[in-house]
């Protein structure tokens, strides 16, 4: 590593002051400073000084009264490095003597007074959860498993009972669990107990980084904000052999126009003269990369479910605490008081993540679509090491996709030799072709902007709700694949029916038991309606099952069809027919699907009994939930009305290769 230069300029007949800082190369112009009738020069220096003479021809030089003299020229240069720090001020001398020619005594004279201090500005630059020393790598940031680079946490989370909004959203230090969010910094200096008159330390940050990290530092037993927002440099004090501790909060996450990169600079200011402003003579850097927010996938392990109770949902709240209850995790019911009756928990929020060595918290993205469910995320989760995070967006752009049932995430991939150990984010769209919906800009925008899940825009703009899980989701596999993708499936449903059909069972009906218009079997598959509403149902599925293999990576192996139908309503978008059993909350190996209503054949449902023979080999569990009257009729399913807070992956996202 080539040490840093700085330039000192002699004053003749004058011994001047200067600090250098270890690893600089303080680079003397020998001829600038002497007089013009001069032709050589001699050189002595204390011990704690390292120098080297260049640009000086060697061959004529000559020694004068036991003193070794350099012929100078107009390109001579002294290079001189101080080896530790300094005991006390001025303890590195140097001293220049000028000989004119044929002179035995020195026309002139210049020196130094050089005091060495050793100034490095420290992060956790190797991810091990410790700030070490001067790690060369620290003011870069690199992707990969030996990548390097420092990582800030978004301080999203409120610690503190006083906070009213995020921690982040203050100045001020209300709770010494606060810190355990943020990154350290420390300003490690070591040298002589005071400097030369006229040096001081700053810290300071660009004005685009005052919005997006804050710093605090720990003096008099107290913890004062001291960069960000409107505080671009901070003077700290040097007080000799000494470490000063800062803690780095992030403000934000990577979004259009900040790709998540903040960088805090510390540098060593010296003054001339009184009134003359001041100038860095060294600057140490650090670059922080600003942790994005993970969205987990349903493979990962469930922490807590969540579900409304509404006036209506009794049962259907009672057989989800049934299944949450057998599958051994938490449950957290949000009441009217908090709902004001809106049961679509699914679509008001996702559930992810924040990452760094020393911290892991999981964190809540609210939707734009504000329904009554609108203060549950801020109001129920919102507090110690649970962030929250929102993307307000004008209410005239905010459509159906906006809803979080069109936000989902696949297992981890690998596509064409590219691996993304995180899965991808999937997100509905229109038809390529149409000016139909699409999720908002800045929530598109917001998403992309991670990095960390590239998304891919899928076709759900056929359907009337419009969201991704009304026709795929993800489920664990006991295998090297470890996951499969169900696909909701017309063709599927209609070859069961034919199968049943032709085995004599024309006449079992549907919807057995509720007060609807029942469909046998003959019927559904002799309706002319049905048959070409599915058809194109199926063209819209298949479409996106393209998207699917190819931008997953995935083969015909990896998918499975579920029996799905759907109807047409007048504006040609797409209904569920009956409850759509890919609609289901994943807990493990526990499934939660919608109740399909078949047709019974020998006493049980042929779609039921299908779904089990299809998931069985899988080790998993089914269990058919009832939600026609509570979410089916009111255009979702279970998956709709629930959500699930899981466990953060094992990958490191700062160990992928760059994104």
């Amino acid at each position: 590593m080539q040490p840093l230069r700085r330039t000192l300029r002699l004053d003749r007949g004058q011994r001047l002051q200067a600090v250098c800082v270890l690893g600089t190369c303080l680079s003397i112009d020998i001829n600038g400073g002497a007089p013009v009738e001069c032709k050589w020069f001699s050189m002595r220096h204390t011990q704690n000084i390292e120098a080297e003479i260049l640009n000086s021809d060697i061959s004529n030089q000559k020694v004068i009264n036991g003193e070794k003299l350099w012929p100078l020229s107009s390109k001579t240069m002294v290079e001189l490095q101080m080896s530790a720090p300094s005991a006390e001020a001025n303890d590195g001398k140097v001293t220049f003597a000028y000989y004119g020619k044929g002179s035995d005594a020195p026309v002139d004279k210049a020196g130094l007074y050089l005091t060495a201090v050793e100034i490095s500005l420290d992060v956790d630059a190797d991810r091990d959860g410790v700030v070490e020393k001067n790690n060369p790598q620290k003011a870069s940031w690199t992707w990969g498993p030996d990548g390097k680079g420092a990582i800030l946490l978004v301080n999203c989370d409120k610690d503190s009972l006083f906070s009213r909004t995020v921690d982040g959203g203050d100045e001020i230090m209300l709770s010494k669990a606060d810190l355990l969010d943020m990154s350290r910094m420390v300003l490690r200096t070591r040298g002589p107990e005071k400097l030369p008159a006229g040096y001081h330390l700053l810290l300071y940050i660009s004005a685009s980084d005052s919005q997006n990290l804050g710093v605090f530092h720990y003096h008099n037993k107290m913890y004062t904000h001291v960069l960000g927002r409107r505080k671009l440099f901070f003077k700290a004090r040097y007080t000799g052999t000494n470490e000063l501790e800062f803690f780095v909060e992030g403000l934000r996450f990577p979004d259009v126009g900040f790709n998540g990169l903040v960088t805090i600079n510390a540098s060593l200011l010296e003054t001339m003269v009184e009134g003359i402003p001041e100038t860095p003579i060294f600057t140490d850097m650090v670059t922080f990369r600003i942790a994005p927010l993970i969205i987990t996938p349903n493979t990962l392990e469930p922490v807590e479910v969540y579900v409304c109770s509404v006036k209506d949902n009794y049962l259907f709240l009672k057989e989800i605490k049934s299944l949450v209850s057998e599958a051994k995790y938490k449950i957290q019911i949000c009441f009217e008081y908090v709902n004001r009756g809106d049961r679509w928990m699914q679509d008001e929020m996702e559930f992810g993540y924040i990452q760094a060595p020393h911290k892991t918290f999981p964190v809540v993205l609210d939707s734009p679509r504000d329904g009554e469910l609108k203060d549950f995320p801020i109001r129920e989760l919102l507090g110690p090491d649970f962030g929250y995070v929102t993307k307000v967006a004008a209410s005239s752009e905010v459509t159906s996709l906006d809803s979080f049932g069109n936000l989902e995430v696949s297992p981890p991939v690998t596509v064409s030799g590219k691996k993304y150990p995180l899965g991808r984010i999937l997100i509905g769209s229109s038809f390529p072709t149409t000016t139909g919906r699409r999720m908002t800009k800045v929530v598109r925008d917001f998403l992309y902007a991670q990095r960390v899940q590239s998304p891919i825009e899928l076709y759900t703009d056929w359907l009337y709700v419009g969201h991704v899980d009304e026709f795929m989701t993800f489920i664990p596999a006991p295998d090297k694949k470890g996951f499969r993708l169900l696909l909701a499936s017309p063709a599927t449903c209609f070859r069961v029916f034919q199968e049943n059909k032709q085995e004599g069972h024309g006449d079992a009906t549907m919807f057995q038991g509720l007060e609807t218009k029942r469909w046998t079997i003959t019927k559904i598959l002799s309706t002319d309606a049905i048959v070409q509403e599915n058809n194109y149902a199926q063209h819209c599925i298949d479409w996106n099952r393209d998207i699917l293999k190819q931008e997953l990576g995935l083969t015909e192996e990896d998918i499975i069809d579920i029996p799905a139908l759907f109807k047409l309503e007048k504006n040609g978008q797409a209904l569920a027919f009956f409850p759509n059993m890919v609609n289901m909350i994943v807990l493990g190996k526990d499934l939660g699907i919608p109740k399909p209503y078949g047709p019974i054949i020998k006493e049980t449902c042929c779609l039921e009994d299908y779904v089990i023979s299809l998931l069985k080999p899988l080790e998993l569990r089914c269990t058919f939930i009832d939600d026609v009257v509570s979410y089916h009729k009111k255009l979702g399913e279970v998956h709709c009305g629930t959500n699930v807070r899981r466990k953060a992956s094992t990958f490191k996202w700062w160990q992928m290769e760059e994104p």
